[in-house]
């Protein structure tokens, strides 16, 4: 156990770090980011913050010497940098998690190899045959970076007589790549769980996720499942974090079929955006389980207090802050980023409803922004 007092080490200075902090807080928790750029997000509510290159050895062993345990607010940290860390301090997650989650043919190949479902799937690689991967996956399909790439970055959609290779050499630069069947979808749900070092998990609600140019815009919780489904969900989720010895709050991204059949479409080794609205909506947040999680404190009940609907402010949406903040039935959290630009994400505000009422839509501003 990491006793109150300590100090958490985040890996990554954005939205996520800065909640992972604010969460740390009540429960008597430093928390000190390590981060390439300058006075992000989670430095402005932190006690300490490092600026230096994930491959700066001397300024990881500086910080590893500085914190008590370290943890990470986004997957695509190095995981040279983790294995380094861990030869100091307890790293939680370790680097298994984020090295599989890295590479999305390493994740399908993963979660296959526990028996989960996917859609079809085909490596894209430098100097093969590829054709074999087209014919094996079919049309429509989406072409994707194998590592890197969020929020619809970094891939590409393919209809039916559109070129495989032309598309991976010119949207994808030729690098390394994965290709991947859309399947009858009826909606996307995810399920955050958090798990501790030996063997505890608590698992949130699923929730229902809709997107707008590859951007998560809305969450709606709980999502509108059978009873069955979602807690095979669930269950699904738990197998996830067990099978990868996770420690800390792991996401993992499925989509429903419209035969009722779950895939598994991506696995997320963090706190994760369609979790925010935990922070009003359960008895534990998403941030102040991880922090239990990775510092060996007993789990808190995932109880939903709420149903809810959780909008991101993506780039001008944060404009409307005005009249976000002047809504008593609106709550607002503003990420404290110095620059607003067109798909990043500025913000979030959370809508609450009675558990025994439907879930709440957004009371979006009808005037324009000021």
């Amino acid at each position: 156990m990491i006793a109150p007092g300590a100090t958490i080490g985040i890996l990554g200075g954005g939205q996520l770090g800065r909640m992972l902090a604010i969460a740390a807080a009540p429960l008597g928790y430093r928390c000190h980011i390590f981060s390439p750029e300058p006075g992000g997000p989670a430095a402005r509510v932190s006690a300490a913050e490092t600026v230096a290159a994930y491959d700066d050895r001397a300024a990881l062993d500086a910080f590893g010497a500085a914190v008590d345990v370290v943890t990470t607010e986004f997957e695509n940290v190095p995981v040279d940098a983790l294995e380094r860390l861990g030869r100091a301090v307890p790293v939680r997650p370790g680097a298994r998690s984020l090295r599989i989650a890295q590479n999305r043919v390493a994740e399908k190949d993963f979660v296959r190899g526990l028996g989960l479902e996917t859609t079809p799937y085909a490596a894209v690689a430098v100097g093969a045959d590829n054709a074999a991967a087209d014919a094996r996956v079919g049309r429509p399909a989406v072409l994707k970076t194998q590592t890197l790439g969020y929020d619809g970055k970094g891939q590409v959609v393919l209809a039916s007589g559109d070129d495989l290779l032309m598309a991976w050499r010119d949207t994808l630069g030729g690098r390394p790549a994965i290709l991947e069947a859309f399947a009858p979808i009826e909606r996307e749900v995810s399920v955050v769980v958090a798990r501790t070092a030996d063997g505890a998990t608590e698992t949130f609600d699923p929730v229902e996720n809709r997107h707008v140019n590859g951007i998560l815009d809305v969450t709606l919780a709980p999502a509108s499942l059978p009873p069955a489904l979602a807690a095979e969900a669930r269950d699904r989720a738990e197998r996830v974090a067990q099978a990868l010895d996770h420690v800390g709050v792991l996401c993992v991204e499925f989509f429903v079929t419209r035969d009722g059949r779950l895939l598994v479409n991506e696995i997320a080794p963090r706190v994760h955006n369609s979790g925010h609205w935990t922070i009003e909506g359960c008895e534990t947040s998403q941030f102040a389980q991880h922090v239990r999680a990775v510092c060996g404190l007993p789990l808190g009940s995932t109880a939903r207090r709420a149903n809810a609907c959780m909008k991101n402010l993506i780039g001008a949406d944060v404009e409307h802050w005005r009249a976000l903040v002047a809504d008593p039935t609106a709550h607002l959290h503003l990420y404290g980023k110095a620059q607003t630009r067109a798909g990043r994400k500025m913000g979030h505000v959370t809508w609450l409803g009675p558990l025994d009422a439907p879930t709440p839509a957004p009371v979006w501003p009808s005037e324009s922004a000021p």
